[in-house]
């Protein structure tokens, strides 16, 4: 209980920063959001000690700096793709499977293949297959299972 008490402070807090709203209103919003993702999420306690703590800190760092990097990368190659007067794409879908169990791993996933220069997920299945559309379907895949063995490795660490 003490911990999920804990997580609708946290989120509560993070609501009330990012709106710079402390009227009795928002505070009110803010703490009913906080409490309906807990309970919806019902986020359970690892036991964590200093060195996954520190680990853990480090592999978040870097994946901030990956996920920077991609953005990055990726809005200078879509828009050299679509600004070139020959428009060198070969658009397709193509399956790709997250391999990971959790939903927040599924999340995390996703969102790494979406941040991948040119391909967005449009779908995923209950197998877990993400269903992903690419500006060039030809080297796509490749692209995206480089950019998930990186993160699978960060988010491994950082969620221990």
């Amino acid at each position: 209980m003490i911990i999920y008490f804990r997580w609708v402070m946290m989120l509560a807090l993070v609501y009330l920063t990012l709106t710079s709203n402390l009227e009795l209103s928002n505070i009110v919003v803010a703490l009913l959001l906080a409490t309906g993702v807990v309970a919806l999420v019902r986020p359970t306690p690892r036991p964590t000690t200093r060195r996954n703590f520190a680990r853990s800190t480090v592999a978040l760092i870097l994946y901030i700096a990956n996920l920077i990097r991609a953005l990055t990368v990726s809005g200078i190659q879509v828009a050299r793709i679509v600004l070139s007067p020959s428009l060198p794409i070969r658009p397709g879908i193509i399956a790709i499977p997250a391999e990971t169990e959790t939903d927040l791993g599924l999340a995390l996933v996703t969102h790494a293949v979406t941040l991948t220069p040119g391909e967005l997920v449009m779908e995923i299945d209950d197998d877990h297959v993400m269903y992903t559309h690419a500006l060039d379907a030809t080297r796509a895949e490749a692209h995206v299972r480089e950019a998930l063995e990186l993160q699978r490795e960060l988010l491994d660490d950082i969620f221990p």
